[in-house]
């Protein structure tokens, strides 16, 4: 009997009035381990849900909209903090998974894709430890003494994705990792940066991946390195790409749906439903920040760029790339030039041409970093050893006091260096950030 079409098959459920859901509960794990107990519920596509928790007796609530359980689904046996699991379905196209706990819990949860494999991944803390966390102080936050600048270097394609094919058959994913290499040997030669390569071998890695993996290492910077390709051969050039609007707004919605991502951009505190406006502002600030360095830094690396020879394009320019997507990582895509072209991608081969680009990318980031450096970092100690001045872009709902207190310095002399004749600070401005030589620490 021939197999009846996938999409004829949703027409006869809709025809008959039967519903057709848009996901499956495959099954769930329970998993204890010295850090705790994890829930993780195998779906065959994301879902939209909702979580929270309920007490006397103790639970955990997900309400999964638009999924059904799959053919054969069995509930897990119990383990860690967890006594039992169970489904429901208190309306017509809403799936219940409550966990029945041993006691109270802060709950995070995240989405994980690989391939067609989805997992919805619920994190279970103790919630009275979680409670009595110490708060975490300034130092906590951006790190004490002279911490190196961490560059997250991310080769584009991998694996069963070989990206753009030369005339002579060079491929995208070997030119992109020979340079990433390259980068990385530079950047860990720089007294005040270490690299972390996002893939060093023939590996696919998604692309939401590649940048939550430089969100997990703390990266200062993440940097995608790409081999660009073109219907016209005669196109030549690198280009320095950064996030669209689009793409930065796309994203926002999904980081307000996540928990884990929302308690992130505060630090690991819990928030609420009532916290949600919260959350949704704290994301405009970080992006808007992040989305501003992102573009001090490409068009330092695009004029450096521009040393080894013609960029395709004169200006950083903006696309809705997947991997330049984190809003709390400044991000920039660089297309080391057309390996469409057959002249490119003979020099793209060339080891010795490609360790200039690397150094000019490098040279790029050196350059804002020495103006603009993280408080905590040697770059920072650096300015202050040379007894220079430092760079600040005033951030959105930044005021003269706060920047102050950041840099340790008085309002006075912020005002002075900068023809101030008041306090007021606009959002986006440069401002220069003395460094008396009573705080310049004593050369080496």
């Amino acid at each position: 009997m021939r197999r009846m079409p996938a999409l004829a098959a949703v027409l006869m459920l809709v025809l008959s009035g039967l519903p057709a859901f848009a996901a499956q509960l495959k099954g769930v794990q329970v998993l204890a381990g010295e850090t705790g107990t994890r829930a993780v519920l195998e779906l065959d596509r994301p879902a939209d849900y909702k979580l929270f928790t309920l007490g006397g007796p103790d639970r955990l609530v997900l309400d999964l909209a638009d999924t059904r359980l799959a053919s054969g689904f069995s509930a897990p046996p119990p383990n860690g903090v967890v006594t039992g699991v169970r489904t429901g379905k208190p309306e017509e196209r809403l799936l219940r998974v409550v966990l029945d706990l041993q006691g109270a819990v802060k709950p995070r949860s995240r989405i994980e894709r690989e391939g067609d494999r989805t997992r919805l991944v619920v994190e279970l803390m103790d919630g009275q430890a979680v409670a009595q966390a110490p708060a975490r102080t300034i130092e906590d936050v951006i790190g004490a003494g002279e911490r190196k600048l961490v560059i997250a270097i991310d080769a584009g394609h991998g694996g069963k994705d070989p990206g753009a094919i030369g005339l002579s058959g060079k491929r995208e994913k070997d030119i992109t990792l020979a340079v990433a290499r390259e980068l990385a040997r530079l950047v860990d030669a720089d007294p005040g940066m270490q690299a972390v390569l996002i893939r060093d071998s023939d590996v696919f890695i998604p692309l939401q991946q590649r940048y939550m993996k430089a969100r997990e290492a703390q990266a200062d910077l993440f940097i995608s390195i790409h081999a660009d390709a073109a219907h016209n051969r005669s196109a030549t050039g690198a280009s320095v790409y950064v996030l669209s609007l689009r793409g930065a707004s796309s994203e926002a919605a999904r980081w307000l749906a996540d928990q884990e991502n929302a308690a992130d951009l505060v630090g690991g505190v819990e928030l609420d439903a009532r916290d949600r406006n919260l959350a949704a502002v704290l994301l405009d600030l970080s992006q808007n920040a992040t989305m501003r360095v992102s573009d001090d830094i490409a068009s330092q690396v695009l004029a450096a760029l521009k040393g080894v020879g013609k960029a395709h394009k004169p200006q950083v320019e903006r696309a809705n790339f997947v991997v330049l997507r984190s809003p709390d990582v400044p991000s920039l895509l660089v297309e080391t030039g057309f390996i469409s072209n057959p002249g490119e991608e003979s020099k793209l081969s060339d080891p010795k041409y490609r360790s200039r680009l690397a150094a000019a990318i490098v040279d790029g980031v050196r350059n804002y970093f020495s103006v603009q450096a993280p408080p905590g970092t040697w770059y920072a100690a650096r300015q202050g050893q040379l007894g220079g001045n430092r760079q600040h872009v005033v951030a959105r709902g930044e005021t003269l006091s706060q920047i102050a207190a950041r840099h340790g310095v008085p309002m006075a002399s912020i005002r002075a260096a900068n023809g101030l004749r008041g306090d007021m600070v606009r959002a986006g401005e440069r401002l220069t950030i003395p460094v008396p030589p009573q705080v310049a620490a004593a050369p080496d």
